[in-house]
Parts: structure tokens; sequence; C-alpha cells
């Protein structure tokens, strides 16, 4: 009787494992133990990682692929406008330096008109200091792509000419330049100054 009431308590006894991964004993790493609940148990029942349910885990997966979607349309929503900025960056560059160049030069075109005329009466001599200045000018209008607008015969455009008289003339079906009073300039699409011509206009 008493064997059996010592049975009794000892499957009363609570069942104590000892989980640690370090023997506190020896101080080595213990192999983790295999679950023998766990393994007998049915796999259907097993629960997913991190105890998410299959339709939870498959919305984690979704939020996660949406997620880094979401990151590389940010990213290349980035590399577009950076690419922008630095094309932004150049035109601005580009239209200052023109504009800069265009200041300057305008600048020069009275000493221009005064070598031209100078010229028209025969007063640049070759070899002269002066000439070799106006070449030298000339030079360098050529070397910036400015060049000369307002011909003798050419179509009159008032985007680009400045009409100071009118002449009526038998024969002319279109507005014509009869003259050319002061040369225009123009670098690029940018005019720097407009040719101040007399226009030939249809007599009737």
């Amino acid at each position: 009787m008493a064997d059996n009431e010592n049975n009794d308590d000892q499957r009363d006894e609570p069942i104590i494992r000892d989980k640690r991964r370090i023997d506190p004993e020896t101080g080595d790493v213990r192999e983790p133990a295999e679950d023998t609940d766990a393994a007998a148990s049915d796999p259907s029942d097993a629960p997913v990682e991190e105890g998410l349910s299959p339709e939870d885990q498959a919305l984690l997966d979704e939020a996660e692929r949406d997620l880094v979607a979401e990151m590389r349309n940010d990213m290349l929503r980035a590399q577009a406008e950076l690419v922008n900025f630095r094309t932004r960056v150049e035109r601005d560059r580009a239209a200052n330096r023109e504009a800069v160049i265009a200041e300057v030069f305008r600048s020069l075109l009275p000493t221009i008109d005064d070598l031209a005329r100078a010229e028209a009466h025969g007063d640049l001599v070759e070899g002269a200091p002066v000439t070799l200045i106006a070449q030298k000018l000339r030079a360098a209008f050529d070397k910036y792509g400015i060049k000369a607008v307002g011909e003798k015969g050419e179509a009159f455009d008032p985007a680009f000419h400045e009409a100071v008289v009118q002449l009526p003339t038998p024969g002319v079906t279109e507005n014509q330049i009869a003259d050319v009073i002061e040369v225009g300039y123009i670098l690029g699409d940018r005019l720097l100054r407009p040719a101040k011509v007399a226009v030939a206009v249809p007599a009737e």
C-alpha cells in the first residue's frame, strides 16, 4: 500500500525540463532537444512561422511586396527628379552664359559701327593698328556665333528689322529692305539689336 502511495506522489510531482543552452556544470553549449510532444502532434496542426495563420502570412507577404514596390517607385522618381534637376541646371547655365556674352557684345556694337563707317569711308588702311583691332573684333564676333542681320534686297522681317522709313516703290509686291541704315546682330536665337532699315513698299 505504501508503495502505491509513493508511486502516486511521484506521478503528481511536476516534470522540470532544463532548457538552458549552456550547461551550468560544464559550460558547454547544449544541442537543442527535440520536442517529442510537437513531433507526435499532427503536422497540419503546426502553426506557421511566428504563429501566423496562412491567410495572415499571405497578407503579410503581399504587404511586404507592396512596400518594396513603393520604395522602388520612390527611388525611380527620385532618380528622374535628379536627372531633370541636372538638365535644368545645365540649361540655365547655358542661358546665363549666353546672356552674359550677349550683354558684352551689345556694349561693343557702337565701336563696331564706328569701324564699319570708317571702313566705308576708306579710313581703314591695311596693316594700320585700327584695322587690326577691327579684324580682331570681327573674329571674336565670328567665334561666338554672332551674325549680322539686315541686307539690302531681302524681305522685311519685323522680328529682326526696324523700319525707319518706308519708300513706296513701283513694281514692289512685298515689303523689302531698300537700304540698311544700321546693321543688326543676333546671337543664336537672341536678337542683340534689330537692323534699322529703309523699307520699299508697294506703290499702291
